[in-house]
């Protein structure tokens, strides 16, 4: 018994200097005790999160589609019907007789569209052209423009006086005075440009020609404050026209009185 007792007791001071007196089996097998702290799991290095990516900036409203232009809608065949009232003022076939009154054939669709809307809004102001304007829908518009653009400009001489004088204004300009060369916008035979809006001079009466640069030139063509905003060319034939001598709106109005 004696020898029993001290076997038993030498196996008790080795288990607890094992420290496997009491544990649960799976400490056994060399686990750490439940309440010693976690052992250190080897990982592999991750780098640091990315900043959450900069949202995207809004991307701008497209921008509103333009007015189509009246090619895609007018009749021609529509217009004639209609054109039979303007042809009071304007003539057969935009042809006018009256000096004081333009000239329509061969005009931009785009620029003829443009004029009478703006009769229409009262933001050019006539008092013959706005109440007649004022009964067009954009349809009759529309048709009017492209029958007007379908016909031949038949035109006048230019006066032989002033014509010359005339056309160094329309090609050369005065750069002393900062007056721009006409045909960087209205082309080398005066039939506008169409992209940009600008206007044909062609077979245009001199007399009307020298009324709508003086009006420039005053103001007098539009109405209100504001009204330059209303056709985007308006401010640069406001400057310009202001820089012309009377002497040079006769001139050039001459010259392009004949040209074809």
């Amino acid at each position: 018994m004696r020898r029993i007792w001290k076997l038993a007791g030498i196996a008790s001071v080795v288990a607890a200097a094992a420290g496997l007196t009491g544990a649960p089996a799976a400490q056994q097998s060399g686990s750490p005790p439940s309440n010693a702290p976690p052992a250190a799991t080897a990982t592999t290095p991750q780098p640091p999160p990315a900043p959450p990516a900069a949202s995207a900036a809004p991307a701008p409203p497209a921008p509103s589609a333009p007015p189509s232009l009246p090619f895609s809608d007018g009749k021609v065949a529509d217009g004639a019907t209609k054109a039979a009232v303007c042809a009071a003022c304007h003539g057969p076939n935009g042809n006018s007789v009256n000096p004081e009154w333009p000239r329509l054939a061969g005009q931009s669709a785009a620029y003829v569209a443009e004029q009478l809307r703006l009769f229409r809004s009262g933001v050019r102001d006539n008092p013959t052209m706005k109440p007649l304007a004022a009964t067009l829908k954009d349809q009759d518009i529309d048709d009017l423009a492209v029958y007007y653009e379908a016909q031949t400009p038949t035109g006048l001489e230019a006066d032989p006086s002033y014509w010359q004088a005339g056309e160094a204004v329309y090609l050369s300009g005065d750069r002393a005075r900062e007056v721009p060369a006409c045909v960087a916008c209205h082309g080398p035979v005066g039939r506008g440009n169409l992209a940009a809006g600008y206007p044909a001079l062609r077979a245009q009466q001199s007399v009307y020609v020298v009324k709508q640069l003086n009006d420039y030139a005053s103001g007098a063509r539009y109405a209100g404050a504001n009204a330059p905003a209303g056709d985007p060319n308006a401010m640069m034939m406001l400057t310009i026209a202001k820089r012309l001598t009377p002497e040079e709106m006769r001139d050039v109005a001459s010259y392009v009185q004949g040209m074809r």
